[in-house]
């Protein structure tokens, strides 16, 4: 009865609307008062419509409708709300697909369509038939974003090839030291090559790029290779003062085995 007596009122309503359109009205003629109270509303054309959910399916849940979308060479059947927005199909598709939804373009009717464009309302119905590719831009970033992981492990590679070379070359530095420390003098040529080895790692440190997180890493491998540095020229200058001592073994004799002599009156 409810619902009769809201029609019939629209009725009379609509009837005043034409009247006064046909004497030189408005283009729509309606007013907030009179579309308000019924759930109506009008759009900028001036077509009086019903609200979204006030209207057709107030009390009922909305239809459901069938759609296939063509992905490359495969097709998806996907059951989606008649009133859901295109961002909505998506996310049932990233299921089917695997293709996240950040990274699909839907096009309906040759026209590539918003997340929030309402389905009924870009005229998707029952068994309408849409095109799914993946999005150019997303495309482009993936790209962008493997030669960028593509050169932070390069980077990260080579960080760790320097820096388990800098750990053999400290230990070594630290077995000369203990050496000298003891008095042992050591050949000078073994400290001057292990400084060159040493300068080597630096230069190479030197050359690889620094980006993100491994800038530290680097640094960090680089005052270990300087601490090594100036640890040996301070051993160099140790090692000078040392001289070498040379040991001689002498042979040793057994004492002269006494005699005793007999003596005569």
């Amino acid at each position: 009865m409810e619902r009769q007596k809201e029609k019939g009122v629209m009725d009379r309503s609509v009837e005043r609307r034409r009247r006064s359109g046909s004497d030189g009205g408005s283009s729509s003629g309606w007013t907030e008062e009179e579309t308000d109270g019924f759930g109506w509303e009008v759009r900028p054309s001036g077509l009086l419509v019903q609200r979204r959910g006030e209207g057709s399916f107030a009390g009922a849940a909305p239809p459901t409708i069938r759609v296939t979308v063509s992905y490359g060479a495969a097709r998806h059947e996907v059951s989606v709300s008649s009133i859901a927005t295109f961002g909505d199909l998506k996310k049932l598709l990233a299921v089917k697909t695997a293709l996240d939804s950040a990274d699909q373009c839907l096009k309906y009717k040759g026209k590539e369509r918003g997340n929030k464009e309402f389905l009924d309302k870009c005229g998707v119905k029952n068994k309408s038939k849409l095109v799914l590719i993946e999005d150019p831009t997303s495309l482009e970033k993936r790209y962008i974003e493997m030669k960028k992981n593509a050169r932070m492990q390069n980077i990260q590679r080579a960080i760790s090839d320097a820096s388990f070379e800098v750990d053999r070359l400290a230990d070594q530095v630290t077995s000369i030291e203990k050496s000298i420390s003891k008095g042992n003098k050591v050949a000078e040529v073994q400290i001057t090559t292990l400084i060159e080895l040493l300068m080597i790692q630096a230069v190479k440190l030197e050359s690889i790029p620094s980006d993100g997180d491994t800038s530290s890493q680097k640094n960090l491998q680089g005052k270990r290779v300087q601490k090594c540095v100036e640890s040996l020229d301070v051993l160099k200058i140790s090692n000078c003062r040392l001289r070498s001592v040379v040991t001689t073994k002498w042979e040793t004799f057994d004492p002269p085995a006494t005699t005793n002599w007999e003596l005569f009156d």
